[in-house]
């Protein structure tokens, strides 16, 4: 037992222990042991055995821990030597750890290449929308369609706003109110020109604009006789004229 003890405390003296594995007590406990030749140096070691037990047992844990990573994210790497072991080592944890980094790293190279896959792409489609023949037309492109857009956008809120509807209403609305208010507009005028015709019938207006075609082109001529009979220039010198030849 003191050989087993006597190796125990070697390597906790050693260099390579860590440093907060071999912690000998200190205190008046530690002169007590050591005036009355009780200590054999040896004191220290259950407190250290314990730690290392429940290192141990942490170990495990963390062992299983990282299988349940590593089986989330390489589901296809099943094979495990240490799986049902009783001892478990760093160099298993890492070799865990080291799978895990390098399948995360495959993972980030393949989505830098997906995303180059996918800015192509887009890129591709903007130019077919918009006909787009070269990637140096596909920046005047964009700044074109976002100056159009910009005054669409203005345009429909101006309507919106002068035909009082509210500010979520469709475009497809916008262009029905639009075409009803032009409707009324057209009924609108097409009464006053019947009214000022003086007649409420499509064909009375046909007639009308007939009769004033065959009588207004001979007046004109008998007014420009006048004038130059006359020797005057304006229309309402006329009469006065005809007046003064009494």
């Amino acid at each position: 037992l003191l050989k087993v003890l006597s190796r125990i405390d070697y390597i906790l003296r050693s260099p390579r222990a860590p440093p907060l594995i071999f912690r000998p007590s200190k205190g008046p406990m530690q002169n007590y042991i050591k005036e009355n030749g009780l200590g054999c140096g040896f004191e220290h070691l259950p407190l250290t055995v314990e730690m290392w037990a429940d290192q141990l047992v942490a170990l495990k844990d963390l062992h299983r821990s990282l299988r349940k990573l590593s089986l989330e994210l390489l589901p296809w790497n099943t094979k495990d030597p240490q799986d049902n072991s009783e001892s478990i080592r760093v160099e298993d944890l890492q070799l865990i750890v080291d799978a895990i980094l390098e399948e995360l790293e495959h993972k980030e190279k393949d989505s830098q290449t997906q995303s180059l896959q996918t800015l192509s792409a887009i890129v591709s489609h903007f130019q077919k929308l918009f006909d787009v023949n070269s990637l140096n037309g596909v920046y005047p492109r964009m700044n074109e369609v976002y100056t159009k857009l910009g005054e669409m956008t203005n345009a429909m809120k101006n309507l919106r706003e002068l035909l009082e509807l509210d500010s979520s209403a469709p475009p497809t609305v916008v262009v029905d109110t639009v075409g009803k208010l032009c409707d009324i507009i057209n009924k609108n005028v097409t009464g006053q020109v019947q009214q000022l015709l003086g007649t409420q019938d499509i064909h009375s207006i046909i007639n009308k604009l007939e009769e004033h075609e065959c009588f207004f082109p001979p007046f004109q001529a008998l007014i420009q006789d006048l004038l130059c009979l006359l020797e005057i220039s304006n229309v309402d010198d006329i009469l006065p004229a005809v007046q003064n030849l009494k």
